[in-house]
């Protein structure tokens, strides 16, 4: 983990150029893809989506009174997301399609003022902080 500055001009610059993004985005499917059918299931994807602590409030604790029941069905509905077709998996194209508006939400709640936050080494905003200095550096 990193404490890095970054902006939502960071993330959609990222987003828009297609070739880093879907390299990046490729990368994360392939490490996803145990199976290397070129598919995700959902317990290939468990593991991710739960990674997202979307019940998490203070520190790295999620929520201890959060029924089992209810916290799968979220997890869930994240995958029905990524599954646009609805066939139980998930291509190539519906993560890169899902990944990029997930990015492009990202972008717009950062907004135009720089943050400065904890970033995890690989992740899509560490890959983005990264591309946007290495841009920086051969501009100077």
């Amino acid at each position: 983990m990193s404490v890095e500055i970054l902006d939502g001009s960071t993330v959609r610059s990222f987003v828009e150029d297609e070739g880093a993004f879907n390299s990046s985005v490729d990368g994360r499917f392939a490490a996803l893809d145990a199976d290397h059918d070129g598919l995700l299931t959902y317990a290939e994807m468990a593991g991710e989506l739960m990674s997202l602590r979307m019940l998490e409030k203070h520190f790295g604790v999620d929520e201890a009174a959060v029924d089992p029941n209810e916290l799968a069905g979220l997890y869930r509905g994240l995958f029905a997301r990524f599954d646009r077709d609805g066939s139980g998996k998930v291509d190539r194209h519906e993560f890169r399609a899902e990944m990029k508006e997930v990015m492009l939400a990202v972008a717009n709640g950062l907004g135009f003022l720089p943050v400065q936050m904890v970033v995890e080494e690989g992740s899509f905003l560490k890959v983005a902080v990264d591309r946007e200095l290495g841009q920086l550096a051969r501009a100077a």
